[in-house]
């Protein structure tokens, strides 16, 4: 009798691994005692895995290998918003997703004939390194300028355009037979706190989140999206718990909107969910069917087989959840092994950078073709990408903000500030101080004229109405400083259309 049971237990431990996405460490696949971890995740049912980091040839082949070894074919996701190359190296950074949207001029065909060409890229990458279930897009409608983990991965802060964009990936993604991931429901972009530090809280009623901040999801239901990632995050018309742990949010999923894919949480190792107890137990209870990167997976089963055994959570919600992950398997295809043009993929990248920077408000006469010898440049915000930039390259007047002098004499001269803001989890802003913003704002009185560039967060530049030229460059990589340098020497010019207002 006693060994029935244990067998039986067994049997549910093993439903309950294939229940959750476990993290992958990428650099960590060389080392064999990690890989025995791994190995042993997967024997133990393992639902999937989310991949951080990795070189492309050994996330490639260790991928394969699992699936190999797995029952069920393995989930493998990875936040790849900006292309596989965001987690993978050797594989190819694509521009954020408002970058995408300053790029893209929805009216001309030609530039919606590159949009497809980059998602279908993404989508020849991911699933050439093995990635099934690629995290995109994001939905979120960024309503608030101050918004510190979403502002640039947003397309928009218009729902109408947030939506056109994502349902396009959408569509090739589904085509391509990968799992497209809508996130983060029911709209993390009207909040000015990161739900990776706390939890944010959205005081909204749910008549404005209905016609705002849900649209894109109810679009991207209607289009087949496989799955969506539920956020942690309150909304007190409908719940003042985190949705991710909300029967009333999931409810809204499944009955109001119909959708009856895969519901993922976000990641559970998020400060948003510190001091709650049970997180796993709840979200499943809610209505989830994936619990995403639990801090430790066996003692999340563990947990979860000890809420079953007491009653606290049923089996039914168990099978249900099941029914639907191995659904939505059955669908998977083969990994396609054939080469891949990371060369040509790389050109487009560039191509589509080269078209996103825009030019929010210019005077003429001012640049194209500046004087090398008349400028000083001063930058500002994250410090590491400043310390190699290429706009280097334009005067030998290089300062970093903080270390600007009170006697600097600039009155004959163009004052170019740079504002480097990546958009990042665990860091709280994505904006500047307010000292920064003060300093700025003297070099702008101080100097004969002024040019401020943000390289990420646009946002940044409504605090500077004053100054003469205001750039705004979505991401602080290479490219995108090259692409301004070439702008400033007068050799090519700013095609990008702000997606959002800085008002």
């Amino acid at each position: 009798m006693l060994t029935d049971k244990r067998i039986l237990n067994a049997a549910l431990e093993k439903r309950l691994y294939h229940l959750i996405i476990s993290r992958l460490d990428g650099e960590n696949i060389p080392i064999p005692e990690y890989q025995d971890r791994i190995f042993q995740l997967v024997r133990n049912g393992i639902g999937g895995f989310i991949i951080f980091g990795g070189k492309k040839e050994e996330v490639k082949h260790f991928v394969k290998t699992l699936q190999t070894i797995s029952e069920l074919p393995l989930f493998i996701a990875s936040d790849i918003e900006r292309g596989v190359g965001q987690q993978i190296q050797g594989s190819t950074l694509f521009p954020c997703q408002m970058s995408m949207a300053a790029a893209i001029d929805r009216s001309n065909p030609y530039d919606v004939g590159i949009l497809e060409e980059a998602i279908q890229s993404v989508a020849d990458e991911a699933e050439h390194v093995g990635i099934n279930m690629p995290l995109i897009p994001v939905l979120d409608v960024n309503q608030d300028p101050d918004n510190p983990i979403i502002c640039t991965r947003a397309f928009s802060d218009d729902p109408e355009v947030v939506t056109w964009f994502g349902l396009k990936y959408i569509k090739i993604l589904e085509e391509a037979g990968l799992v497209s991931c809508a996130k983060h429901f029911p709209g993390h972009g009207d909040t000015s706190i990161d739900s990776h530090v706390s939890l944010p809280v959205i005081n909204k009623s749910s008549e404005e989140l209905i016609s705002t901040d849900i649209v894109p999801f109810r679009s991207a239901i209607n289009q087949g999206v496989s799955s969506i990632m539920v956020g942690h995050l309150s909304i007190p018309a409908i719940d003042t718990i985190p949705a991710s742990l909300s029967r009333e949010i999931h409810s809204m999923l499944r009955s109001a909107l119909g959708f009856k894919g895969l519901i993922l949480t976000d990641a559970l190792t998020m400060h948003a969910l510190n001091d709650i107890p049970d997180v796993a137990v709840r979200c499943l209870n809610a209505g989830a069917d994936i619990l995403l990167h639990p801090a430790e997976p066996d003692e999340a089963v563990k947990t979860l087989l000890s809420a079953v055994l007491s009653g606290q959570l049923p089996e039914d919600r168990i099978d249900s959840a099941l029914t639907r992950i191995i659904n939505r398997k059955e669908k998977l295809r083969n990994t396609r092994m054939q080469e891949v043009d990371y060369q040509a993929h790389a050109r487009l990248s560039s191509q589509i950078t080269d078209k996103s920077v825009s030019l929010i408000k210019g005077v003429p006469g001012i640049v194209p073709g500046i004087n090398r010898e008349n400028i000083h440049i001063f930058m500002a915000g994250d410090e590491e990408p400043c310390l190699r930039s290429p706009l280097k390259d334009l005067s030998a007047n290089i300062w970093m903000l903080h270390e600007i002098g009170v006697n600097l004499d600039l009155h004959n001269t163009i004052a170019i500030v740079a504002i480097f803001t990546n958009v990042a989890a665990w860091k709280g802003s994505a904006g500047i101080s307010e000292n920064e913003k003060n300093r700025i704002r003297d070099l702008i009185r101080g100097s004969r004229k002024s040019i401020i560039i943000s390289f990420g967060n646009p946002y940044v530049l409504r605090h500077f109405p004053e100054s003469d030229v205001l750039v705004a460059a979505y991401e602080v990589t290479d490219q995108a400083q090259e692409t301004v340098v070439k702008w400033l020497k007068g050799s090519g010019g700013l095609e990008g259309r702000l997606p959002v207002r800085l008002s």
